[in-house]
């Protein structure tokens, strides 16, 4: 959950590495530092700082090392909390410095058998027993050679790239478990775990396999795999995102792909809607022949993913008619399972790093499921390459933490999804063709949601004082009632808690009075009449009602904020009702202010459990 960024270079590197590091600070900052060669390679500069990349950059600012090779790191921590000590480069004697991404499973046992040997360790980190093993196995051979040793004895999931004041000209890196990419450029060689981090400079990429060890150089590179086997990788000339990565005008990043919804949306659609309606290929060239067999699906996830497979779940089983479960992908992995004949397997992750899914869907090769589906928004991910279909979100970079562009792109690829297996089993030609001129209008509708922003900066303010927020909705928008309680708890801090209405009478109508925000979700549908119900029980109590809904008789008799939404067909509704939650969220984060793209304790990429 760590941004790792290192170059070779024939010139200096220093600036490159610090944009390199803000570019990844969505996958952790707590701490951050930077070990560069000093310009005349004999010494190695290190510099590390608690907190944002900022932190870092002001230390730097008005030096110059003129180094043409280095590595950097910002830190989410997992062990030792935030400090100086514990922040990386980890070093062993200041000849040997390491970055570190993942979690060496068997670092105690090997701390202790090095402290047995006389070493001394100056952090809590796993990441410095790296960087003690590869002193200990140095030899004559330098510094890769060491690195293949160490890949042997060390358990877990991991990327790494270390440098030695012995060979200031190269940086060897080591994957297991967690992204690595390689970024060719002109004179100079660079690698990080997120391509976008070294774009600007990178012409052609190389993304590495599990168990690869890589020595890179300012012109050329040289590439071993897993049994120690001098290999090559394909060379892959441009891919991942072509956008600019930069708010655009507006406040911050979330707001900005709040916004950037209806576009991106209309952008998939037509992409993938013809004339005929969503065809098997855009899941991949197997999609046919495996789509007619599926008699069942089995959707993992983490999150906002979670949720996203939790509303697939209502349009499979009613649109299409196949039995679908979706668990989250901690839980699935470690349990014992049944596979039900015919079972597609649908993993689903914005980065398609996610270390709980990509897990699951490795572990599924050796189970009897028809095929494996990976709905990612980064084409060069793990899940993307790994699974045998695969669908492309294209939501583009999203770089606030709280997930929303991703999460309505998924919820869209889902419904597509949906579409092209109920055309096999029960879903008509009438209802296909009904659900498919709804989605036409799509983008639109979502435009008018976003028009309400006003209303929702309103509703915000009387909430942003509130210590806790109970969100509640029926059928298919439970799971959007959740997704907006954890937007809320994760950029605002508020406790905020989901619940199904109906389930108010067995506990959650106990923590109802006057001090109690309800936010409820409620669509005119089929069960608005139950749902209203459970409002006047929360009326009754005392609790505070602010409501999402369309054509609610009498709000102001009900309700102390009512937002009236643009009527939509019932299939699409929870897409639409997604956005004012997201931008609730918002702004009750902006009313408290707290830090909006970057809020405390997460990480938007999860590549280690």
């Amino acid at each position: 959950m760590c941004g790792i960024v290192g170059i070779v270079s024939k010139g200096p590197i220093e600036r490159k590495l610090v944009t390199g590091l803000l570019r990844q600070e969505y996958r952790g900052y707590d701490s951050s530092g930077i070990a560069i060669f000093s310009e005349d390679h004999k010494k190695i500069r290190v510099i590390k700082k608690v907190g944002k990349v900022a932190q870092l950059q002001r230390a730097l600012r008005g030096k110059s090392y003129g180094g043409s090779t280095g590595i950097a790191h910002t830190r989410w921590a997992t062990h030792g909390p935030p400090r100086e000590e514990n922040a990386h480069p980890q070093q062993s004697n200041k000849k040997i410095f390491v970055v570190h991404n993942g979690i060496i499973e068997n670092h105690e046992k090997l701390r202790k058998e090095l402290e047995a040997n006389g070493v001394k360790f100056l952090s809590d980190t796993d990441t410095e027993v790296i960087a003690h093993l590869i002193e200990a196995n140095l030899g004559p051979a330098g510094l890769a050679e060491s690195i293949k040793k160490v890949v042997k004895l060390i358990n877990g999931s991991y990327a790494f790239a270390a440098i030695h004041l012995k060979e200031p000209s190269r940086i060897v890196a080591a994957r297991k478990g967690s992204p690595l990419v390689i970024g060719i450029g002109a004179d100079e060689t660079l690698l990080a775990s997120d391509q976008l981090a070294i774009s600007d400079s990178a012409k052609a990429y190389i993304y590495l396999e599990d168990g690869d060890v890589v020595e890179i150089n300012d012109d050329s590179l040289q590439l071993w795999d897993e049994n120690n086997n001098e290999t090559t990788r394909p060379l892959v000339s441009g891919g991942g995102f072509s956008e600019s990565v930069d708010k655009a005008g507006y406040s911050h990043f979330m707001l900005k792909e709040i916004f950037e919804q209806p576009q991106k949306i209309r952008n998939l659609l037509q992409e993938n809607l013809t004339s005929t309606g969503i065809q098997d290929e855009s899941f991949g060239p197997l999609a046919p022949t495996i789509f007619s067999q599926v008699k069942a699906v089995q959707i993992v996830a983490c999150g906002t993913s979670f949720h996203a497979g939790l509303v697939a779940k209502h349009w499979l089983e009613s649109l299409a008619g196949i039995p679908c479960n979706v668990e989250i992908s901690s839980e699935f992995r470690y349990r014992d399972k049944v596979v039900a004949p015919q079972t597609l397997l649908v993993c689903i992750s914005q980065s398609g790093e996610t270390a709980d899914t990509l897990e699951c869907l490795r572990s599924s090769k050796s189970t009897d499921y028809k095929g494996r589906l990976g709905i990612c928004n980064v084409p060069t991910s793990s899940l993307v390459r790994e699974a045998e279909l695969v669908f492309l979100t294209k939501a583009g970079p999203e770089v606030a933490v709280a997930s929303t562009k991703a999460f309505t792109t998924q919820l869209v690829a889902l419904l597509l999804l949906t579409l092209a297996l109920g055309k096999k089993n029960q879903l008509s030609l009438k209802m296909e063709k009904t659900i498919n001129e709804a989605l036409e209008d799509l983008p639109r509708l979502l435009s008018r949601s976003l028009a309400l922003e006003p209303a929702i900066k309103r509703m915000a303010g009387s909430i942003k004082q509130k210590e806790n927020v109970l969100f509640l909705a029926r059928g298919i928008h439970y799971p959007i009632a959740m997704e907006g309680a954890l937007k809320l708890k994760e950029i605002s801090y508020i406790h905020a808690e989901a619940y199904p209405a109906g389930e108010l009478k067995h506990g959650p109508l106990a923590v109802i009075d006057e001090g109690m925000p309800v936010i409820s979700v409620a669509p005119n549908n089929k069960l608005l009449g139950k749902l209203k119900s459970n409002l006047q029980e929360v009326r009754a109590r005392g609790g505070e009602l602010h409501v999402f809904g369309h054509s609610l008789v009498n709000p102001k008799d009900t309700v102390d904020r009512f937002i009236e939404l643009p009527e939509v067909h019932e299939v699409l509704a929870p897409i639409i009702y997604t956005v004012p939650l997201q931008l609730l969220a918002f702004h009750v984060a902006i009313g408290k202010g707290t830090d909006i793209d970057k809020p405390r304790n997460l990480a938007k990429s999860v590549t280690v459990e």
